[in-house]
């Protein structure tokens, strides 16, 4: 049994996403043996996590304050970005993922999860109501294609039906999704530059 103050950041740890209660443990026991100074470090780290970093509005993509003039991220002012077009993604290391292939230049939305197999009904609220500013977005905007590039797992595939019928009607010309080439039951954050960028060109279409 560890001591109340190690099991009690074992518990925090462990509520991190694809943190188990043996990683979280390493994290904790690391954390005892590192210097105070590094353990000052962190939390100074972490502070100024939630006082710097700002949430856009429009995709919810996370970015520094100063980093963009306005509220919105640099990728939502960018003028030169296809307005029609937007990629709907689970997280945000996809955004990352997909920007570094050169190959998209619309916008994005961050859906924050997917429906299915979540363990917190707080979790599925949070993501219903994304869904249902995303749905807002596109009846405010000329949304000519969205592009559902959720992760090819069992959830993301629900995801993106429940999707395709909540947007079918929305007047959108296109509902594409990713072409095959990711591995099943794998994420796109791991996928390399030439398989996504041949899965972006590739898309093929939902609601025909």
């Amino acid at each position: 049994m560890h001591p109340k103050s190690i099991q009690k950041l074992i518990d925090i740890f462990s509520k991190f996403p694809t943190v188990g209660p043996r990683t979280a443990a390493r994290f904790v026991f690391y954390l005892v043996k590192i210097p105070k100074e590094k353990i000052k470090e962190l939390i100074k780290a972490i502070e100024e996590l939630k006082v710097k970093i700002k949430i856009c509005p429009l995709c919810f993509k996370s970015f520094e304050a100063g980093e963009s003039e306005g509220e919105l991220c640099s990728i939502c002012q960018d003028k030169i970005r296809d307005r029609s077009l937007i990629c709907v993604i689970e997280k945000e290391v996809d955004l990352e993922a997909i920007e570094k292939t050169g190959k998209f230049k619309g916008l994005y939305f961050i859906l924050g999860g997917t429906i299915s197999g979540l363990e917190r009904a707080k979790q599925k609220e949070e993501i219903e109501e994304r869904i249902k500013k995303l749905i807002k977005r596109v009846r405010k905007e000329r949304i000519k294609e969205i592009i559902l590039a959720l992760n090819p797992t069992t959830e993301g595939q629900n995801t993106s039906l429940l999707l395709q019928r909540k947007l079918k009607n929305l007047g959108i010309k296109k509902i594409t999704q990713l072409a095959k080439g990711l591995p099943v039951g794998g994420e796109l954050e791991y996928a390399d530059e030439e398989t996504l960028s041949s899965a972006l060109e590739s898309r093929r279409e939902n609601n025909k």
